[in-house]
């Protein structure tokens, strides 16, 4: 009798998987700076987390510290930046690709900062189990993959399911800073979080460019087609956790 492997359900996730072939640079940092990756226990998927798995990012860190994630930071420009001018805080990147988390590690280590870990796994996944809950002083999701195709809206990361997962962890003075070169997903995000209960936006609309973050690669590509760049910075309403 032949056995055959349950299948997996393949969840819904708003990447696409990727090579993870490295260059000779990237295979370096990696190797150097493998202690700065941290290794959490799967679900099913290797970029998934199991539902058990913890983090005491005190102990990581080896400090308490305000607490900032960015969940897709491709190849770290904005995180090593901001971590080298803000070192009182912890930084945490979620990133699924390899190569690019080696890319990060490796201009981290340029930039001179210790204060950065990252964790190759799925960024809702992570921080739904990983963090805890009021425990974030910030959360970035700069320039998420906007799913063009009306079909595949649902893969955006920016939805409702999501805004409530970013509000039980937001700290009460917490932000949630955001942006897109796509108008289209701008406006698709100001619809879903304006109406939030529990989210409220910081300015009377567009944010002004938050002058910390570091133009990246993907802003640059967007500026050089020609897109406008959208920012948007939500916190926790007053009264809205009640």
């Amino acid at each position: 009798m032949v056995q055959t492997r349950p299948r997996v359900q393949r969840e819904v996730v708003s990447f696409v998987r990727r090579s993870a072939r490295m260059n000779p640079s990237q295979e370096k940092a990696w190797a150097e700076h493998a202690d700065w990756v941290l290794r959490v226990p799967a679900r099913h998927t290797t970029t998934s987390v199991a539902p058990d798995a913890r983090v005491d990012w005190a102990s990581v860190f080896g400090r308490e510290a305000p607490l900032v994630v960015e969940i897709g930071g491709g190849t770290g420009d904005v995180i090593a930046a901001v971590a080298a001018a803000h070192p009182q805080r912890n930084y945490v990147a979620f990133e699924v690709f390899e190569p690019a988390v080696a890319s990060t590690l490796s201009k981290c280590a340029r930039a001179g900062v210790d204060n950065v870990r990252v964790v190759v796994a799925n960024g809702v996944d992570a921080l739904g189990t990983l963090v805890d809950d009021g425990a974030l002083a910030e959360l970035w999701t700069f320039f998420p993959d906007p799913w063009h195709k009306k079909r595949h809206h649902k893969r955006r990361l920016v939805s409702r399911p999501f805004a409530d997962l970013v509000a039980t962890k937001l700290a009460d003075d917490g932000l949630w800073r955001l942006a897109t070169d796509w108008e289209e997903y701008a406006l698709a995000m100001r619809a879903v979080l304006d109406e939030h209960p529990v989210l409220v936006n910081r300015y009377p609309g567009w944010a002004p460019r938050w002058e910390d973050r570091p133009q990246s690669r993907y802003e640059a590509k967007g500026i050089a087609a020609g897109r406008t760049i959208y920012d948007l910075c939500y916190g926790i309403r007053e009264g809205g956790r009640r």
